[in-house]
């Protein structure tokens, strides 16, 4: 049995650190595991043009610890009047890394998002040709469709169109939760990738209702069931390039969660890696857990490896119940649980 594993230190490509004091609360976690990020762009106001996703990075720069190297990946949020200029010019310029297509009202903070993807055609035209990475949260808004079914409803209507009518663009879809996702997945080129996030792996949607209404369980896209668990669970340890690590860490405060109309997110940033080796492990593939979290996204992105290495090593501990940091109370993912591997 393998009681010690040292990797490249690893990559998050899907993070949401907020802003202002919960993003100086929440971001030294991301530092801490990780060499980059991905950094969500849906603020309020959202992140819009190279403006201000240059302010946004300089605020994130501000609320690291001194010392980190830490560095935030900055990307565009897309809407149905998104300027192909700007978001190309400020590709160009090392600001935006990638632009995120969020449904209009699929998920926190995306009332500003795409209506329809005919709208934003012009803008993934030019992002196929300066090779812009496209990344997706894949799901419909229909007020008729199931919601543990609109991942699955989305690649028929969206995915499968939208790869077709572009199929240089490289895409990233996005914390995939179902089998019919990694079929998709499989079945298209090596321009089209996806994360898988730890909780994904964790839980299958009975966590949301075990022995009463769970809050802390309940994230976007909504888990799914045990054979979608599984499935994801089998493409993340696979090997495959196509899978990699991103977290979707969306952290709220307690009372936000805890409430009559809860927020959707799990914040799962301060123990992440834990949380996938704990995976890897389980599914003897601990030595394919270097590839998922620290060489498969930087391939994607055409991004060099992290040179520094992280060592993990077996030994139980208790996630706390909740952390008290800066002003805010977080209740991070396992609380109250074990995991079996730490971070030296």
């Amino acid at each position: 049995m393998t009681d010690t594993i040292t990797i490249r230190r690893p990559d998050d490509w899907h993070v949401h650190l907020r802003d202002g004091a919960m993003l100086e609360a929440v971001a030294p976690f991301t530092a801490k595991q990780f060499g980059r990020a991905i950094i969500m762009p849906n603020l309020s106001p959202p992140v819009t043009s190279a403006a201000s996703a240059a302010a946004y990075r300089d605020r994130i720069m501000a609320a690291l610890p001194a010392g980190s190297g830490f560095t935030p990946l900055m990307t565009c949020y897309l809407t149905d009047d998104a300027d192909a200029d700007d978001i190309a010019a400020g590709h160009a310029a090392g600001i935006f890394t990638a632009a995120k297509l969020y449904p209009a009202n699929a998920t926190t903070n995306s009332a500003h998002g795409v209506t329809d993807v005919a709208h934003i055609m012009p803008v993934l035209e030019r992002m196929q040709e300066i090779g812009m990475p496209l990344l997706v949260h894949g799901e419909v808004t229909d007020s008729d469709i199931d919601i543990f079914d609109r991942e699955a409803v989305f690649i028929e209507r969206v995915m499968k169109t939208l790869i077709g009518a572009l199929p240089d663009l490289k895409v990233v879809f996005e914390h995939i939760t179902t089998e019919q996702a990694v079929r998709f997945v499989d079945s298209c080129g090596p321009n089209v990738a996806a994360t898988i996030t730890p909780h994904h792996l964790h839980i299958n949607r009975n966590a949301m209702f075990a022995g009463g209404i769970r809050p802390h369980a309940y994230c976007l896209p909504v888990a799914k069931r045990e054979i979608h668990r599984l499935a994801l669970r089998k493409a993340a340890t696979s090997g495959s390039p196509k899978y990699f690590l991103g977290t979707d860490s969306a952290p709220h405060e307690i009372h936000a969660k805890e409430s009559a109309c809860g927020c959707a997110g799990i914040f799962n940033a301060p123990y992440a890696l834990e949380s996938y080796a704990a995976v890897f492990d389980e599914e003897g593939a601990l030595d394919r857990l270097e590839g998922f979290a620290s060489e498969h996204g930087p391939n994607f992105y055409g991004l060099s490896l992290n040179e520094d290495k992280v060592t993990l090593a077996r030994s139980s501990a208790v996630i706390p119940e909740n952390l008290a940091v800066a002003d805010a109370t977080l209740v991070p993912f396992h609380a109250g649980s074990e995991l079996n591997w730490r971070i030296l």
